[in-house]
Order: structure tokens, then C-alpha cells, then sequence
């Protein structure tokens, strides 16, 4: 095997297709279900009614490594023992799905769409309410069904000093326990795989009788159901039914007297002849054996903890969950990463800029050619000068911060709680990083997005990224906006973009209607970013640079200098006056900065002052002007680079597709700024 391979061990057939299993999420309001469906939905969910009228629940497709399974979040159900109708719809669709047996066909409401009956069950156990939520467990297990217990909220369960022995639980239940923190994600990735185990190995869990004394008095009782006739109408398993009978669940007993009326005087029968061994009601016995049993269970397998902080060892990397995962903090952790990323940007790279680029550009405009071929030498030169601009001022510090971000488990979190945000655009939160990398260099973040995207995530975040503000739109933006129109306007550019991206987002989750599957987000540990590593992963997303940008920056070069030499410019401002002039309320001069800033955005600035004659545009333009010029640029086609990335990863025809929509949202937004303001300057 060549070193490049990576072998992926199947554990068997893919459960993929029509071997997709359906896995429900079953627990107690407030335990943590939908938190552990909403942390790995797909960005599209589906939402019905069971039964046409009863509780709605939510459904999406579920990518587990190479496997798939159809989650479903079912309406909240505490206990089997006196149901009340909702929850009662529910556990017919725990039983049967969509294909409810002959005692059911008579009523009324009856499944309105396709629900296959679930193969797999999660429980989601609060483990501050470990004794309540496991009576369920209890139950559960009755149905016969696989079953996974995520024993969720355990931060909280570690505050209050209750330690859980969760290998124990997992034996004494008989299926896998899986500790889970479902707000934060973490815990997620092994609860998925445990699903995914169960439903292929079909293992359920180990029978939960009842003590002696109940199993004794409800033998008789048990021998009435024993009928083939029974088990065919009501297609329940019989230890189920038996607890439904013997808790008098009025919805069991009213069906089995209408169904079999000569089995009810022997029921009874049974049903008094438990009670008169009992020294309470048969069902309030029974209830209170299942309450018995859960708290045995819970006092073999937890005990306190009088300092519950933990190791000092842990102290910290809590508290940086609790920085960048909280439900409601969280948010400053990404806030955090995101400032550090803009001053990454503005600081340290305008700092390396004036060392690196910034001297050789001084160097090379001392050369002044006049013969062709020193034109063509010096655009080349310029060229390579404007390629250092780009690769080690901001796309290098950038990529390697986020890279090294990504290695410490930091991005991780970042992605998990931008990923509610992203749905919103139609993504997933793991594409939280290459957005971030385009601040520097769209380039790089395209090809970020292409390694961990596919399909329509791919082309949807690819058309998104373009609208992401380089840092040499950024330097467009912070140097005329700065100057003319001060810190509220620059902000106001930015908010804009922000703005337009969202617009764009919600357009394109139309156009690509068909929803990606939901993604499990590994919460990895934090750990210290080892340099090897980070290189490797840097250098995997910057090679375009070699191989795409350098030969399109010095040909974009030549062709510029040869077309300005031999006065083509003149020729290239008419033919874009309808843009410029009419559309814009620009000069006719500014045809060609706009133009060949698709081939080099950096030198749009520099182009300007050219074009102008002057470095003080603000005597020649209109505020009004600078702020159209500012937002057009902003908008239309980021470079050709970009560009042919882009051909590289999403094909010719949604390469051409993101050209026309970027220059479509360029003169839109433009025209849409130019109109309010020039009515605003007529009015003033």
C-alpha cells in the first residue's frame, strides 16, 4: 500500500440507501433532545404531525462516517404509565410506525404520511435526574428495540457533585451509555457511532423484569395473553403489554375488550387475583416496583463527589468549553477568534507588507521601461511583487493561525457554534474556517471548502466566500473609506456584506433545494499544535498559489502593461462607459481600474490614482462616488484567481454561474447605494 492510502475498515454493509436505519430520539421535555438533533441536523429539516393531528416531530437525513441514518425527534414521552394522548401517539409510533395493527385501524385519526417504525432508539437521560429519567430506560427496554442511552448534561451532573459509573449503567441496562454534553457537542461523535454499531449488530437490551413478587402475582395474568390471536392483533411484545394490562392503561384494556370481549372475565379474574397477593392496587404496585427498581439502580451506580471542580488538570480546559460552547456565551469565544483573525489581518500583516512587498515595490518602480520587452519585463516583475504582497503579509499569517487554531480543538468549537448560524445560509458550521481564511485571501478558502465540502455545500459556500471581503478589498475599502468616510462608513461597507451574504445565502438554499445531510462535529480535546502538522495542512492550502495564482498574475500583469502601453485604455473606458457612467455615476476614466482589478485587485487602489491623476480623489469624486465605487468593488468578481480555483473545483458551469452572480449583486448593491444617496445630496 502506498503511503498516500488511507484504508477505511467497513464493519459491514454500508447502511446506506434502503439500508438507512431510523433512529428516534425518545427522553423527558427538557432532557436534551432536541439540543442533540439540532447539534447535527441538516440544514433543510422535515416537520409532520403523527397521525395527521397529534404532536409534530422533526426528521433529517444524518451522515455517521460512511454510514447514514434518518433521525427523528419525537415528541416528549416521560413514562408509559398514564398516557395522556399525545404521548399515547407516540408510543403507537414507538410499537408501529405507520402500520398500525387491526386493534387500530378503526380510529380516526390514522398516520398521514410514511413513518417506518424505528429500528434504533436513543434515549436521552437528564443525568441530574437520573432516577426519574431511568423508570423510562425501564419501559423502554420492553419494547424490544436496540437502544442507545446518552446520558446528557453531565457538566451540570459534575457541578452538583453526582458521579456516574457509566460502564456499570451500560451492564446493568445491557446497551451502550454514552456520556454526552449535548449544548456544547461534545460526545456526540461516540454516541453516533454506538447507533450506528447497534443498528448493524440488532443487539437489545437485557430484560428488565419485574421483582419476584410482581412476576409471581402477574403469572396467571400473563398465561390469559398467551393467545396467538392476541400477539397477531395487537403486535406488541408481550412483557409490554402485560405492564399496559396490568397498570390498567385504559387504551390497551378498552381495545383488548373490543377486540376479544370473551378474554375480559378472565382478565379480571387474573387482574384480582394478582391484587389479593399484593398489599396495594395491582397497578400502583407495579408502578412502584419500577420506581424501586430505577433507584436501585441509581444508587449501584452513582455516588457523590464532595469536590465536584475536578482535577486542577481539567479546571482549565472546562473553563474554555465553558468560553467557547456555552449556549449563550459561547458566541464571545467566536467573537474572540474572529478579532484575532482581523488583527492578524490589519496589524501584523500591514507590519509585514511594509517589510516585504512594500520595499520591493519601491525597488522595481525605479525601473521605467520604454522598448517592449522591458515593459513585459517589468509587468512580470510586478507580477511576483504583487504575488509576495498577497502570500506572506496575509495569506500565509492567516492560513497558519487558523490551521493551528484548528489543531488545538479551538475551530472545532468555533464551527460547532457558528453551525446554527450557517444553517441559516443553507451550510454547516465547518465551513466556519475557510470563511474566515477568505478575510485573507479567497484563494486559500476555496480550497479549504473544496477538502471538507461536497456537492451543494461545496458550490453554495464557494459562491459565498467570493462575497467575503480579501485583504486587498479590505486595504481598498480601509484606505478611500477611512479617509472620506470615516470609521461609520467603513463599518457600514462591512455590515453591508454581512448583509449580502445573507440575501445571497437564502437565494441559493432555493436554487440548490436538495438539503446536504446533517454532520456530526467532532469535539475533539484541546491540545498544543504540533508544527509539522500545521505546515503540511498550511502548504495543502496554499499550493494553488504555485500551480493557479502565479502564472494568472504575471499573465494578468503583461497583458495590463502591453494594453496600456499600446493605448488601449482609451478604447476599454468607452466601451464601459454604460457601466461606469450611466449605471455607476463614476468617471469614464475609472473603466479601466475597474476592469483589470478582476485580474489584480490589489493594484485597483494604485490604478485609480493613475486613472485620476491624483492621490487626493476626494477633489475629483463625490462622496456619493467613493461610497458606489467602494460597495461595487466590494461585490464584483474578486480576482481571477478566484476564479479559476473555482473552475478547478466546481466545474465550468457553476464557476460561470458564481461570475454572474457576483457581478449581478455588484451592480445591484451599487445601484441601490447610488439611488438614496444622490436623492439624499439633491435634497440637502
Amino acid at each position: 500500500m502506498s503511503p498516500q492510502t488511507l484504508a477505511v475498515p467497513l464493519q459491514g454493509p454500508m447502511l446506506r440507501g434502503p439500508r438507512r436505519p431510523r433512529v428516534a430520539l425518545v427522553g423527558h421535555a427538557g432532557a436534551g433532545k432536541s439540543a442533540i438533533f439540532d447539534a447535527v441536523s441538516s440544514t433543510v429539516v422535515g416537520h409532520e404531525h403523527l397521525a395527521g393531528e397529534g404532536p409534530a416531530y422533526q426528521e433529517c437525513l444524518v451522515e455517521v462516517g460512511l454510514d447514514q441514518i434518518s433521525l427523528v425527534d419525537l415528541p416528549p414521552i416521560g413514562s408509559f404509565h398514564d398516557l395522556d394522548d399525545a404521548q399515547r401517539v407516540v408510543l403507537k409510533y414507538l410499537l408501529w410506525g405507520d402500520c398500525w395493527p387491526a386493534i387500530a385501524r378503526h380510529e380516526s385519526a390514522q398516520p398521514g404520511s410514511a413513518f417506518r417504525a424505528p429500528e434504533v432508539l436513543i434515549h436521552v437521560v437528564d443525568a441530574t435526574r437520573l432516577e426519574r429519567d431511568l423508570e423510562l430506560s425501564l419501559e423502554l427496554s420492553l419494547l424490544g428495540r436496540p437502544l442507545v442511552v446518552a446520558l446528557n448534561r453531565m457538566d451540570e451532573a459534575r457541578a452538583k457533585g453526582i458521579h456516574i459509573n457509566v460502564q456499570a449503567l451500560a451492564e446493568r441496562l445491557g446497551s451502550p451509555v454514552v456520556p454526552t454534553i449535548a449544548l456544547m457537542g461534545m460526545g456526540l461523535t461516540p454516541l453516533f457511532a454506538e447507533v450506528v454499531r447497534m443498528a448493524r449488530e440488532k443487539v437489545c437490551p437485557l430484560p428488565q423484569p419485574p421483582s419476584h413478587h410482581i412476576a409471581e402475582s402477574l403469572a396467571p395474568l400473563n398465561v390469559v395473553l398467551g393467545e396467538p390471536a392476541i400477539d397477531e392483533a395487537f403486535r406488541v411484545p408481550r412483557p409490554l403489554l402485560l405492564m399496559q394490562l396490568a397498570e390498567n392503561d385504559p387504551y390497551f384494556r378498552d381495545e383488548l375488550a373490543t377486540h376479544f370481549p370473551a378474554l375480559m372475565p378472565a382478565v379480571d379474574a387474573a387482574r384480582r387475583q394478582a391484587e389479593a397477593s399484593l398489599p396495594r392496587a395491582l397497578a400502583e404496585e407495579v408502578h412502584a416496583d419500577r420506581h424501586h427498581r430505577a433507584a436501585q439502580l441509581v444508587e449501584s451506580v452513582t455516588r457523590s463527589v464532595r469536590h465536584p471542580g475536578g482535577p486542577g488538570g481539567e479546571s482549565w480546559r472546562r473553563w474554555l468549553d465553558e468560553v467557547f460552547l456555552h449556549p449563550r456565551w459561547g458566541l464571545l469565544g467566536s467573537l474572540a477568534v474572529f478579532a484575532l483573525v482581523l488583527f492578524m489581518v490589519f496589524e501584523v500583516s500591514a507590519v509585514l507588507d511594509s517589510l516585504t512587498s512594500a520595499r520591493l515595490a519601491t525597488w522595481v518602480g525605479e525601473w521605467q521601461p520604454d522598448s517592449t520587452t522591458g515593459i513585459i519585463g517589468r509587468a512580470v516583475a510586478d507580477g511576483l511583487v504583487g504575488l509576495i504582497g498577497i502570500v506572506v503579509p496575509y495569506m500565509l499569517p492567516l492560513v497558519i493561525l487558523l490551521v493551528a487554531l484548528e489543531e488545538s480543538g479551538i475551530m472545532h468549537r468555533v464551527a460547532f457554534v457558528a453551525d446554527r448560524g450557517f444553517h441559516h445560509l443553507g451550510l454547516h458550521g465547518g465551513v466556519a474556517a475557510p470563511f474566515l481564511i477568505g478575510l485573507g485571501c479567497n484563494v486559500p478558502a476555496l480550497s479549504a471548502v473544496a477538502a471538507s465540502t461536497q456537492g451543494r455545500d461545496r458550490v453554495a459556500a464557494s459562491i459565498l466566500i467570493a462575497f467575503v471581503p480579501c485583504s486587498a478589498r479590505s486595504a481598498i475599502i480601509l484606505a478611500l473609506g477611512g479617509k472620506y468616510l470615516g470609521g461609520l462608513g467603513v463599518f457600514a461597507i462591512f455590515i453591508l456584506t454581512l448583509l449580502v451574504i445573507a440575501v445571497a445565502g437564502h437565494l441559493l438554499s432555493r436554487r440548490y433545494t436538495r438539503s446536504g445531510p446533517g454532520l456530526i462535529q467532532e469535539i475533539p480535546d484541546y491540545t498544543l499544535p504540533r508544527w509539522r502538522p500545521v505546515l503540511t495542512k498550511t502548504w495543502k492550502q496554499t499550493r494553488d498559489i504555485l500551480t493557479i495564482v502565479t502564472p494568472l498574475l504575471i499573465a494578468g500583469s503583461v497583458v495590463m502593461a502591453l494594453l496600456v502601453h499600446y493605448g488601449a485604455d482609451t478604447l476599454i473606458n468607452w466601451t464601459l462607459t454604460p457601466v461606469t457612467v450611466w449605471w455607476l455615476g463614476l468617471p469614464v476614466a475609472l473603466g479601466v481600474p475597474i476592469l483589470f482589478g478582476v485580474l489584480r485587485k490589489e493594484l485597483s487602489l494604485l490604478m485609480v490614482f493613475q486613472a485620476l491623476g491624483t492621490q487626493e480623489i476626494g477633489t475629483l469624486l463625490t462622496t456619493t462616488q467613493i461610497v458606489t465605487f467602494l460597495v461595487f468593488l466590494t461585490f464584483y468578481v474578486p480576482c481571477v484567481s478566484t476564479f479559476a480555483v473555482m473552475l478547478r473545483t466546481l466545474g465550468r458551469r457553476e464557476a460561470f454561474f458564481a461570475v454572474g452572480i457576483s457581478v449581478a449583486a455588484a451592480l445591484t448593491v451599487s445601484a441601490l447605494v447610488r439611488l438614496p444617496l444622490e436623492l439624499f445630496d439633491r435634497l440637502v
